[in-house]
């Protein structure tokens, strides 16, 4: 609300200038500051949420059978640690060796497993990625942020087998 206030001066008969002091009451205008700022922090987004692109393959059909030559598997275990090799289990072209996230870990073990593809068979590599029980979310995130940045195309998320459990436990993972 606004108010006038307003004091007479009469000081011996001389007319003097009647000082008005004015005071304006600023309440309503600050609650609908408020107000305002209320409704733009609720309808407005701070940050919009990421996602990556995953296609996932239908469940109808085998597909078509890939040599166990250009297949890379990536184990996912227990304490940030993750298990790779190329080619089958029982008969691997690079033996299974345990490796962590980091740059100098997963990602030069796939440019270098990609390299030995390629020069072999002149084709993409194939990356199997299997979680364990024990792996944890962000393990399997990281793996598929070092796929990408390591422009790797053709990769998979499958279940785990048995006998890669076995390898697991062998290696401490």
């Amino acid at each position: 609300m606004a108010e006038l206030n307003s004091s007479p001066q009469n000081g011996g008969g001389k007319h003097k200038r009647k000082k008005i002091n004015a005071r304006v009451d600023l309440t309503a205008m600050v609650d609908l500051a408020f107000l305002l700022i209320t409704f733009f922090i609720m309808t407005t987004t701070l940050a919009k949420p990421k996602a990556m692109d995953l296609a996932m393959p239908d469940d109808g059909g085998d597909g078509m059978p890939v040599p166990a030559s250009r297949t890379l598997t990536v184990v996912l275990g227990k304490n940030n640690k993750a298990m790779y090799f190329l080619g089958e289990l029982k008969n691997p072209i690079i033996a299974p060796s345990v490796t962590d996230f980091s740059a100098n870990g997963i990602r030069r073990a796939i440019i270098e497993a990609n390299k030995k593809v390629h020069d072999g068979s002149g084709k993409s590599m194939i990356v199997l990625v299997k979680p364990s029980d024990k792996s944890q979310y962000s393990n399997l995130v990281s793996t598929l942020d070092e796929l990408a940045i390591t422009g790797i195309q053709q990769y998979a998320i499958v279940d785990i087998m048995p006998a890669d459990v076995d390898a697991l436990k062998q290696k401490g993972i």
